[in-house]
């Protein structure tokens, strides 16, 4: 089915019912009892700037945010926590996986809903953010545990949150000694670029190292609005890096990779991560099997700059971190090895 955007109601508010997708054309309405029964499992958000992108639904832009009932199909490896952050969570809002460093989630929203996303049994609007006290548990806990050198700002997406309550995180982080580096990961600067405020950059500032690591998965998310952004960001004297899923549809081929990490290096900004997509629930029409990442990589080998080469990762399930999925590590089509030598059978690679 052939749908387009319509510019004047995508411009005006981020679409989050079946509605607003029927009414702005990306989304038939012969599919609501479907989406319907999708929106009461996972959130949808397409703010304005990411929508006006979309050129047909089931481009690489619209495959990645638009619902589909296909979400409805869950397989036998599919799991609701596929990295198995749950059970590393030793207080609400952190995750402690690797000794030197560890996540804080201060809120579950993002500016727009990933429908790949690995965490979408826990974002989406009613996500909300850490209360007062809860917060304060979370850096008390950072506080008090002096191992801890480099602190990952995540969620949902920090820079959803106000410049203020933003500024308040890093002045916390900020004060304790034994945090060297402070990283953010979010996608709001290709899906909602007019986030990117002088008050919001300024939250920001801080006498520690900070690092940035944008989401990004295809070219075309780099639009003008999201290429300023970025370049203010890189003002600031924040180093970027770039995050990538490998997802069929999206950028699986060796031209859309190579456009993505030439753009981002074209910016500043370092491809860091191409993950092999984790195995969420109704994610499947997403999945590229490892063999077929590793020859897409290949083909680009002596193709691009250094600069351009992310390291291509699996997330073990279970929680036990990531690991590169080169020829050292892949010991056969099931198995991988994670870095304490032990290895794992995985039911989808």
């Amino acid at each position: 089915m052939s749908c387009a955007v319509n510019p004047p109601f995508a411009s005006t508010r981020t679409l989050r019912t079946p509605e607003d997708l029927f009414q702005a054309g990306l989304a038939p309405r012969e599919q609501a009892a479907g989406l319907n029964e999708v929106a009461r499992h996972y959130a949808t958000a397409i703010p304005p700037a990411f929508a006006a992108l979309i050129e047909h639904p089931t481009d690489p832009i619209g495959i990645q945010v638009i619902p589909t009932v296909q979400e409805l199909e869950i397989t036998a490896e599919e799991r609701t926590d596929p990295i198995g952050d749950d059970a590393l969570s030793p207080v609400p809002g952190i995750v402690h996986r690797y000794a030197d460093r560890a996540l804080l989630k201060p809120l579950l929203v993002c500016p727009l809903y990933c429908r790949f996303c690995f965490r979408r049994e826990h974002v989406g609007p009613d996500g909300g953010v850490l209360d007062d006290a809860a917060l304060a548990t979370a850096l008390d806990w950072l506080r008090t545990h002096e191992q801890i050198r480099e602190v990952i700002i995540t969620g949902g997406d920090p820079l959803m949150l106000s410049p203020r309550r933003l500024h308040a995180i890093m002045a916390a982080l900020g004060s304790m000694a034994h945090v060297t580096t402070i990283r953010l990961h979010t996608r709001v600067p290709v899906a909602a670029p007019e986030r990117i405020t002088p008050a919001l950059l300024d939250a920001l500032e801080s006498d520690k190292a900070v690092w940035m690591a944008v989401h990004i998965n295809h070219a075309r998310e780099i639009s003008a609005p999201a290429r300023d952004s970025l370049r203010q960001i890189v003002r600031r004297g924040i180093p970027l890096l770039g995050q990538s899923v490998l997802l069929r549809g999206v950028n699986d081929s060796e031209h859309a990779l190579e456009d993505l990490f030439r753009a981002m290096v074209e910016l500043r900004m370092r491809p860091y991560y191409l993950h092999q997509l984790d195995p969420a629930p109704g994610t499947a029409r997403f999945h590229v099997p490892v063999e077929e990442g590793q020859r897409l990589l290949a083909g680009l080998r002596g193709r691009v700059t250094g600069l351009a080469w992310p390291l291509y990762v699996l997330d073990i399930p279970g929680g036990h971190g990531k690991v590169p999925l080169g020829p050292d590590y892949v010991q056969g089509p099931l198995q991988v090895r994670d870095p304490t030598g032990h290895t794992h059978t995985l039911d989808r690679l």
